[in-house]
């Protein structure tokens, strides 16, 4: 009884976030930030909500902050940018091996439904770039400007 208890909380809980494919901005460098992985919560985006995006990530060396350069686009068209400081998004400095990048925003409740793509490159504090990522997510339908 308890198992099937499980398994129906995990159908309903299983929609709410996805682990989304995450490709390189350029398959021929080597990366000093590799990234594992991608979640966002929830899926899809809702309009005038919040929305996370964590991001499972490791380092060879200590980062001691630096910067996120996000780039969003919209059936192709480049529509959005922002910067924000790394250590506002996890903690710094950055110790050898696993960590986890996470950035909340509410997106406006006139956001057009539909797919997105987003590049998130991130960048030491002497600029130089650790890793560059892109990856799809969808707005869906769930809020209206009257709901924000």
């Amino acid at each position: 009884m308890q198992l099937n208890t499980v398994l129906l909380a995990l159908c309903l809980i299983a929609p709410l976030c996805l682990a989304t494919d995450v490709s390189y901005c350029n398959k021929k460098i080597e990366y000093g930030v590799k990234v594992s992985g991608v979640e966002i919560s929830p899926y899809p985006v809702a309009r005038g909500k919040a929305a996370t995006f964590s991001i499972s990530a490791s380092t060879a060396e200590a980062i001691l902050g630096g910067k996120l350069v996000i780039d969003v686009s919209y059936f192709g068209w480049h529509i959005h940018s922002e910067t924000h400081d790394l250590c506002a998004e996890t903690s710094c400095p950055v110790t050898i091996g696993d960590f986890l990048v996470a950035h909340s925003q509410v997106l406006p409740g006139y956001t057009p439904p539909g797919s997105y793509s987003l590049k998130m490159r991130m960048y030491d504090g002497n600029k130089k770039e650790l890793t560059c990522i892109g990856f799809d997510f969808d707005i869906g339908l769930a809020s209206s400007v009257a709901d924000s």
